[in-house]
């Protein structure tokens, strides 16, 4: 199975228990497009933070189109129809255009990304919003923090990292998460879960990563010019995680 973490975006609400119980990822369901990890279903995720309770729709339908289309997006020319057919991408793009047009306002309140999480999702949250839980026996990893502080926390980022001359390649890719990010309300909840991705690393490596901390060093290095000590931080974190995203090329 594959192991994915999460950033959510909550919004207040209310929501039951069995709703969150009955949205758990686990590997069930086969759609035309092929094995999903989660159910098709409609449904929300429910939590509780500061005393608020907050829900995250799921949409499951219109990830799984947005998350095919991208992933055959993100490899062009003979790669991408090999993964996927083309009359399988054109498919999803009918169903995805229609599923806009009946409901124009509707949006993913989650991203994914298997075996990993990418190092750009640590510059929307600050190191002490950090949340080290128990789930099932092992640990797991939490940031929560409103959207309206990850919002502020990206514009900053993509300052600096424009102002340090970084390419297009870069700079696009924290762009598209703070476009995501912004279209939500600011008092919204934005949580980074690393869910199954904490199994690829022990209980006491999970206690002692300060990847966010490292990132956030790394971008006040960079706005103070000392692209040394940026690089070194940079480094850091991307060799905490070098292991887990490894294994993204190697499925």
């Amino acid at each position: 199975m594959i192991k994915a973490a999460y950033l959510r975006v909550y919004v207040p609400g209310e929501g039951s228990d069995d709703e969150e119980k009955q949205s758990e990822p686990r590997l069930r369901e086969v759609s035309e497009y092929g094995l999903m990890s989660e159910s098709l279903n409609d449904g929300v995720l429910v939590t509780t933070w500061n005393d608020v309770r907050y829900i995250c729709p799921r949409n499951p339908r219109l990830r799984l189109l947005e998350g095919l289309l991208g992933f055959r997006n993100a490899y062009p020319g003979l790669t991408a129809e090999l993964l996927i057919p083309e009359e399988v991408a054109e498919r999803a793009a009918v169903e995805l255009g229609a599923l806009r047009d009946r409901e124009p306002d509707v949006k993913s309140h989650i991203l994914s990304s298997p075996w990993h999480v990418p190092l750009r999702w640590f510059s929307a949250f600050d190191p002490d919003e950090r949340i080290v839980v128990e789930r099932n026996g092992s640990s797991d990893v939490l940031y929560r923090t409103t959207v309206a502080q990850a919002d502020g926390r990206l514009t900053r980022a993509l300052v600096i990292l424009q102002n340090a001359g970084f390419q297009d390649a870069v700079l696009d890719q924290v762009q598209e998460l703070h476009n995501w990010v912004e279209s939500f309300d600011g008092t919204d909840l934005l949580e980074l879960d690393y869910g199954g991705v904490a199994e690829l690393f022990s209980d006491g490596a999970l206690a002692l990563d300060e990847t966010a901390a490292d990132i956030q060093a790394s971008l006040f290095a960079l706005e103070a010019g000392n692209l040394d000590e940026a690089s070194d931080h940079y480094g850091k974190a991307a060799a905490r995680w070098a292991h887990a995203q490894s294994l993204t090329y190697m499925n």
